[in-house]
């Protein structure tokens, strides 16, 4: 359903994927300050990706695994959407852990993980596909990326600020 919708309208891909950007570089000093939320968003944020990849689908298999390599780009509508699946969670547990090539390399590993439950578990109907894999590592690295600009701003902010006072206010 989600693949037919992003058919019919190919331009929402590159939009979420703007809306993140913005809205990440907007809220992240913010956000850098509340590591805590950052977590917990970062948890919730694994949910849509857990029930995009790994629900069971009745779909008829013809191939487990498909070997390629192609960029993203706003025609190939799933590979973008699998770009913008991974920008969330990466980029919010970055911002949480204050270590955006940690986060990046979970986000790869994870994406990587679920291609192997993927091509493992028939019963689920999904194949793998490294198109995935690289597509999700891509947004991974841009959610690194945005958090990566995120906790300089809010070093910035706090480097100025006079000692004493509360960076949250």
């Amino acid at each position: 359903m989600i693949s037919t919708v992003l058919v019919a309208h190919p331009w929402l891909s590159p939009v979420a994927l703007v809306v993140l950007a913005v809205g990440g570089w907007l809220a992240g000093p913010w956000l850098t300050g509340r590591p805590r939320l950052a977590a917990v968003l970062a948890a919730v944020s694994l949910v849509p990706v857990a029930l995009l990849t790994l629900a069971p689908v009745d779909r008829e298999l013809f191939a487990r695994c498909t070997v390629g390599w192609a960029l993203p780009t706003p025609g190939r509508v799933e590979l973008m959407a699998n770009v913008v699946l991974f920008v969330p969670p990466v980029y919010l547990a970055a911002v949480a852990l204050r270590r955006p090539v940690l986060a990046l390399l979970a986000g790869s590993a994870t994406s990587a993980a679920i291609e192997v439950v993927q091509a493992l578990v028939p019963a689920i109907g999904r194949s793998c596909d490294t198109n995935d894999w690289l597509s999700n590592t891509i947004g991974a690295a841009a959610g690194a990326l945005l958090a990566s600009v995120a906790l300089r701003r809010w070093r910035r902010r706090a480097q100025a600020r006079p000692i004493g006072t509360n960076p949250d206010s």
